[in-house]
């Protein structure tokens, strides 16, 4: 039997209220949330670390329904319920201000003090021109670029005799089917003394004035339609001037794999997550503030990769990510770990490593944190599988040089994990080719035929004993030939991939992108050609 997450209780709040008095000023400073901010700009994937002042700082849970009228729209926004309540009673008690905004839903809450309080609040503010208005495109480049998923048809995404079943189950409980909503899901606890309750674009702009609210923070769903779009959502909270971030794990779209472009549901969040980074506004994830590992749909069951990039001169903070958009959301669910603008050697974020299947590296002679590359040396350890391009070789090597006080390298790195022996390059003048060795599953489709690459030739051998050459190099006017490609087994039972192109160019050429997606797919394990739609 289906357990459908519906309406179970009501609340009864008192009708009359005698001397009603809310303290609507802004609450002293009890905490602050270190944030890391994650951007793209013309796909280049930007996290920059801030802090900011709990008590003036609001979260808005958009639209967290008690029903919808998608079965698994349902489903998801009842997994999501929970932690969305950790995660606002949090900011509450760090001294943040909580709004709750399920929309249409107000003549429920009529008596509670919370909607009550939020009718009382008094402003001196003059709220935006049309901040009580839907926003469809919050600029004409947005509006250009179009959503990245087509949802056209509505979004839903249910098997159609279940989706028939749960209509009929809403019309027995006397609900409208096509909006079954009352009330917010009852798991997201609603503080009476504190909290607010509007579903107004005027009234959610005062609430926020009344109390010095510069930072807001929204989660809830649906995140390509009323996150975005309703009169308190990302946009309108972007284009009138507060700094608005999107908690990307709790948050869920309407789409349907059926439209384009043909991706899983997930996936498909993926995307609008990067149209939200690109075009609106930041997003953040839930464990920065509560710790622990982000929220994932248990329906979800992409491995996760973490891409760690610190590196300047092969630009693969630009390339990775359009890289993993195009060839990996089928099979990963991708997060990103980048280093400090302001401290190069220090990597905020780097603890997500320790939730990842599959660890990709991008990093030239870096000292990090001992903390922090403990948290490496403890996924290599725990024979996890790890990646590495171009510089990764040298990613925490200083030739030697002693570590800044504090940090650490790992001059072993490249021997230990990936099997390798990187001593320096060929001439950068040189034209450099690669041509596929022997067989391998990662091989797989790939010509054997030589094929050009860009970059410098790095000298490499001897390789280690456990290693299989995949790609073997050559620089022009130069005899000695180098692997630029191998895979190794290594003593702690983890599997490692790595190559030596990476360069820019290199991202051009189909064979090197068919080469690290299939390398990739090896290392976590993953069956040749089983890329997911």
């Amino acid at each position: 039997m289906v357990e459908y997450p519906m309406l179970r209780e009501r609340f009864l709040f008192p009708l009359v209220f005698l001397a009603l008095v809310f303290d609507v000023g802004r609450a002293a400073q009890t905490g602050e949330f270190e944030l890391l901010l994650r951007s793209r700009d013309q796909g280049r994937v930007q996290i920059v670390p801030e802090t900011w002042d709990a008590a003036a700082t609001a979260v808005i849970v958009c639209d967290m329904w008690d029903a919808h009228h998608c079965l698994n729209a349902t489903r998801r926004g009842a997994e999501l319920a929970p932690r969305i309540d950790q995660f606002v009673a949090h900011v509450r008690k760090a001294g943040g201000t909580v709004i709750h905004a399920p929309s249409s839903c107000m003549e429920f809450y009529k008596d509670h003090p919370a909607r009550q309080r939020a009718l009382t609040v008094k402003s001196s503010a003059v709220p935006p021109e049309g901040i009580g208005s839907w926003l469809d495109w919050i600029d004409e480049d947005e509006k250009a670029a179009g959503y990245p998923i087509d949802h056209s048809d509505g979004g839903e995404d249910d098997d159609p005799a279940e989706h028939a079943a749960w209509a009929k189950e809403l019309e027995a409980q006397g609900k409208n089917p096509r909006a079954p909503w009352t009330r917010q899901a009852a798991a997201i606890k609603i503080d009476p003394d504190k909290d607010f309750i509007t579903d107004d674009g005027k009234q959610n702009w005062l609430i926020l004035e009344s109390r010095g609210i510069e930072n807001v923070i929204l989660l809830g769903v649906h995140t390509n339609m009323c996150v975005l779009g309703r009169p308190f959502g990302l946009r309108q909270m972007a284009k009138n001037g507060k700094n608005v971030v999107l908690v990307r794990d709790l948050t869920d779209t309407m789409y349907n794999p059926a439209m384009p472009p043909k991706v899983s549901h997930f996936e498909g969040t993926d995307l609008v997550v990067e149209h939200v980074e690109t075009f609106v506004c930041p997003t953040i994830s839930s464990e920065q503030l509560l710790g622990g590992k982000a929220h994932r749909f248990a329906g979800d069951q992409r491995k996760h990769l973490v891409m760690m990039i610190g590196e300047k001169e092969y630009k693969t903070i630009e390339t990775l990510p359009k890289f993993a958009r195009e060839q990996l959301g089928g099979d990963f669910r991708v997060s990103f770990v980048t280093p400090d603008p302001k401290a190069p050697n220090r990597f905020p974020g780097i603890d997500v490593i320790g939730s990842a299947d599959l660890l990709l590296v991008s990093v030239r002679r870096r000292a990090l944190p001992e903390e922090q590359l403990e948290v490496i040396r403890k996924h290599v350890e725990a024979g996890k599988p790890v990646a590495g391009i171009r510089t990764a070789s040298h990613a925490f090597s200083l030739r030697g040089k002693p570590a800044p006080e504090g940090h650490a390298t790992w001059e072993k790195w490249d021997p230990e994990v990936f099997g390798g022996n990187y001593t320096g390059h060929h001439g950068k003048k040189l034209k450099t080719f690669a041509k596929p060795e022997g067989e391998h599953p990662v091989l797989a489709g790939i010509a054997a035929q030589e094929f050009p690459t860009g970059g410098s030739l790095y000298e490499v051998r001897p390789l280690g004993e456990n290693t299989q050459v995949l790609l073997e190099g050559r620089a022009e006017s130069v005899e000695q030939t180098e692997p630029v490609a191998w895979t190794t087994e290594r003593a702690d039972g983890g599997r490692s991939f790595y190559t030596s192109l990476g360069h820019v160019d290199d991202f051009s050429h189909p064979a090197f992108v068919q080469l690290l997606s299939a390398g990739l797919r090896w290392a976590a394990g993953i069956e040749q050609g089983s890329k997911k739609n």
